[in-house]
């Protein structure tokens, strides 16, 4: 064994989860190709070392004469004051890290003459903000994992001849897809529930299942939930995603988070993408809230951009334009949402409150 990493706490109670040391130098290395990095890169380090080894992002320096640059506060300000002194060129970080840099303040920015190549990862990124994103001269690489898994092991690698003609918002709804399997893994499947492999149509949804030697050894003194997590020869991520006919995977939720409202399920991530892109908001989140008539209806949870106004009535009427009216918000609360110390929604505080409303 070479570490010891314990899970986010998005979901419940966090796991200590064991990791070998193929799987840190399988990471490394794989991560390295899949990225494209040429030699002497300058790194900032965003992601927490204790979180999944920082992603494992920080051995790569060593390995190909980079320079690791340590920022002790994560602040669009200190990001863009990176970038513009210190020459960096590539970081990871959750999507609540490209919210922070695109609601910048005009004081807080910096200029800057590369293209810096960011990894994202930790919840789906909203399609409204890797499309600002971009346009500041960041280029967005959405990737895909777990603790279990050592940190990112999918890729949601740019296909130029099918993709470089889309317009902005199809450029973006593609980026925000989890992508395909980065070299240190076996191909990505997705299953039911009696881990049967469903078919790659886009539209049958499953379990994504992982497999390879970036898969933890276990949890710790925890038998039980390890046989669990391995049922069916795989380890089972207990996200929900379709599988589109190319084998890129895009998750639906996880299978905590999706609403079952009068036997329809409605996923939380499609109806916070869309809340997300309305201009006042901030964050938002979206749990389930009991309803005596449909069993469960959507919640949403919104942190508002400074100086915008709560209007509940306003941002519900916003959701209707773009998703069917039973996948609308039917309660928004305003209010700063609960987050993990890297920046991940804990939304199993959230059901909490919105089983109480």
């Amino acid at each position: 064994s070479l570490a010891l990493n314990y899970t986010s706490g998005t979901t419940g109670r966090p796991k200590g989860v064991v990791y070998h040391h193929r799987g840190a130098y399988l990471m490394t290395m794989g991560t390295v190709v899949s990225w494209r990095m040429v030699l002497h890169p300058v790194y900032l380090t965003i992601v927490p070392l204790f979180h999944c080894n920082g992603w494992n992002h920080t051995w790569m320096m060593p390995l190909v004469g980079g320079t690791l640059v340590c920022c002790r506060d994560i602040t669009a300000q200190a990001i863009y004051n990176a970038i513009h002194y210190e020459g960096v060129t590539h970081f990871g970080g959750a999507p609540i890290v490209l919210n922070m840099i695109v609601n910048a303040l005009d004081e807080e920015r910096r200029t800057f003459d590369h293209t810096v190549e960011v990894f994202t990862a930790g919840a789906p990124p909203a399609p409204a903000t890797l499309s600002k994103i971009e346009n500041l001269g960041f280029n967005i690489t959405h990737v895909y994992g777990l603790t279990e898994t050592f940190g990112h092991v999918t890729e949601c690698y740019w296909k130029a001849e099918d993709w470089d003609t889309l317009d902005k918002a199809g450029i973006a709804a593609k980026k925000s897809r989890q992508g395909v399997a980065m070299p240190m893994l076996e191909p990505v499947v997705v299953r039911d529930s009696e881990h049967n492999v469903l078919p790659m149509d886009g539209q049958a949804q499953g379990e994504i299942a992982l497999r390879g030697n970036v898969v933890m050894k276990g949890y710790l003194k925890n038998p039980e939930a390890t046989a669990e997590a391995f049922k069916g020869g795989y380890f089972n991520s207990g996200d929900l995603a379709v599988q589109h006919p190319d084998g890129y995977i895009q998750i639906a939720d996880r299978a905590k988070d999706i609403i079952i409202s009068g036997g329809e399920n409605i996923s939380s991530v499609e109806v916070e993408g869309v809340l997300m892109a309305h201009p006042d908001v901030l964050l938002a989140a979206v749990a389930a809230m009991p309803d005596e008539k449909w069993g469960e209806v959507p919640c949403a949870f919104v942190e508002l951009k400074a100086g915008a106004k709560e209007d509940a009535a306003a941002l519900i009427a916003f959701t209707r334009e773009t998703l069917a009216g039973f996948k609308a918000p039917k309660k928004v609360v305003f209010q700063e949402l609960p987050k993990t110390s890297t920046g991940k929604i804990q939304k199993f505080e959230l059901r909490k409150i919105a089983r109480n409303l």
